[in-house]
């Protein structure tokens, strides 16, 4: 049994990536220790107003969020497409959380920092409105290298696997149904 940390990193209320990760949770807890996350129900200020320069109090959201970072051993990002990245929210949620002295640590005449996160996995579930294969070969597929190399990465998360789903704008309830029963078989 692994400890799972499931992210619907979509901040609307009702969307495919809630179903998505809602499915992924219930089947994992079958048989692994699950905490399942929904970005739009976090009250925080995604504004890293200062960057790294000053320190910004952490919401008790984000604290939560960081205490999750540590006990997880298995980390499932399930995120849209939007603009061919990130939701801005999202983007910011990592902005807040992966911070120096918690996902990483600069140390004196070392070139690359110390992985904080080290020793842990992650899967990436992916929905976008344009053709997966359009994303990945033409677009060059940016939320999988954003993500994989500049930031799970950074903090030494290991992702095992992406899997894209789309396009969801022209999809139709039958098409859905059985995505949600593909992310149901991603569970290892």
């Amino acid at each position: 049994m692994n400890r799972t940390l499931v992210l619907n990193a979509n901040p609307k209320p009702d969307s495919l990536c809630r179903a998505m990760a809602e499915r992924y949770a219930a089947t994992a807890a079958l048989s692994h220790d699950v905490q399942l996350l929904h970005l739009g129900d976090l009250d925080f200020d995604p504004n890293l107003a200062t960057g790294y320069e000053a320190a910004q109090p952490l919401e008790p959201d984000l604290k939560a969020f960081q205490a999750q970072l540590q006990w997880m051993e298995h980390f499932v990002i399930v995120t849209p497409v939007w603009w061919g990245g990130i939701p801005a929210r999202f983007k910011g949620l990592l902005d807040r959380t992966l911070l120096p002295d918690f996902a990483f640590r600069y140390d004196a005449g070392k070139t690359w920092p110390e992985q904080l996160l080290r020793g842990r996995s992650s899967e990436l579930i992916v929905t976008l409105d344009t053709p997966a294969w359009w994303y990945r070969w033409v677009q060059g597929r940016p939320i999988h290298t954003q993500l994989q190399r500049t930031v799970l990465g950074f903090v030494g998360i290991r992702n095992r696997r992406t899997r894209y789903f789309g396009p969801v704008i022209k999809s139709d309830p039958a098409k859905r149904q059985r995505w949600l029963r593909q992310v149901e078989r991603l569970v290892a």
